[in-house]
């Protein structure tokens, strides 16, 4: 495999006590022509995928939208039991001449899209905070205790993770004078570890130092594969009563698809994140 794969997160909502609906977030990184073409990376990709039931995927660089076209035929090729996945992608998002998309693929017969819009960094004084604005999806999930949330994605650029990260409490506020949602899920790679983000940086964080915003992966905790870090640059982070009261106390543990599926890191050079479980009480249960 001759491109790199990286950082993957899991949520998982239980539907009942026997099942769990999973929501996962994966950068594969510079996820464009040459990884599309490498058969081995693609297997590995949508093996990763079939974990989920929510993925959002970030840093795809497809100038012409053939990455996730191919994807659903792979993962509803000989579906089973009539589960099929769909997706929905934004538009190509950066500065310059540098862009790539956030996208959501997610299994049909338990959740569906229910509005999305693109965040428009506008604020007076303040414009041009991401490098790629949020794209902001509010999903239905009928078989859940949460019937529905929202999930605001976030790829930050390493040098700008503090401001960007802060700037999430704008695009919640934002959200909620659109919407009348009460949920909201934010995650992905957050560049929010290390020298990226120091200590002393986190009281300039509004997302950190509110408390109603809840913070589910620890700045211990390693979100990388590679050995040579040790960095919480992957997060997910939760608002809302209800959903936050769901949450299973110490039931966090970690996912590494390059051991599971018996990848050596050449392979994959994945320098990011793992996956790390979390668990929710009765009917929700969550996974990073």
């Amino acid at each position: 495999m001759s491109r790199e794969l990286a950082p993957l997160l899991l949520l998982l909502l239980s539907i009942h006590s026997a099942l769990a609906m999973r929501i996962c977030s994966f950068n594969v990184r510079s996820f464009g022509e040459s990884k599309q073409e490498d058969k081995n990376a693609m297997d590995v990709i949508v093996k990763v995928i079939k974990r989920c039931d929510i993925i959002l995927v970030m840093e795809i660089k497809d100038s012409n939208n053939r990455i996730c076209p191919i994807l659903m035929e792979k993962l509803n090729r000989n579906s089973r039991r009539g589960i099929t996945y769909n997706y929905v992608i934004s538009s190509r998002l950066g500065r310059n001449t540098y862009k790539e998309q956030y996208a959501f693929l997610y299994k049909e017969k338990l959740v569906s899209v229910k509005r999305s819009y693109h965040y428009h960094d506008y604020q007076d004084g303040d414009a041009d905070v991401f490098s790629r604005e949020p794209f902001v999806v509010w999903f239905q999930s009928p078989h859940t205790a949460v019937k529905d949330f929202v999930i605001i994605p976030l790829h930050t650029t390493p040098e700008t993770s503090v401001k960007e990260i802060d700037e999430l409490v704008e695009v919640y506020t934002d959200v909620k004078h659109r919407w009348k949602a009460e949920n909201f899920i934010f995650m992905g790679d957050f560049n929010a570890g290390c020298s990226y983000v120091p200590k002393k940086a986190w009281k300039n964080v509004r997302l950190r130092t509110d408390p109603r915003f809840v913070w589910l992966i620890g700045d211990q905790e390693d979100t990388t594969v590679k050995k040579s870090t040790n960095c919480a640059y992957d997060r997910i982070v939760l608002r809302g009563q209800e959903i936050v009261s769901s949450v299973v106390p110490k039931s966090n543990s970690v996912f590494d698809f390059q051991k599971a599926y018996k990848l050596t890191e050449e392979e994959v050079r994945l320098p990011s994140c793992l996956s790390m479980p979390l668990s929710w009480k009765d009917e929700l249960a969550w996974a990073t």
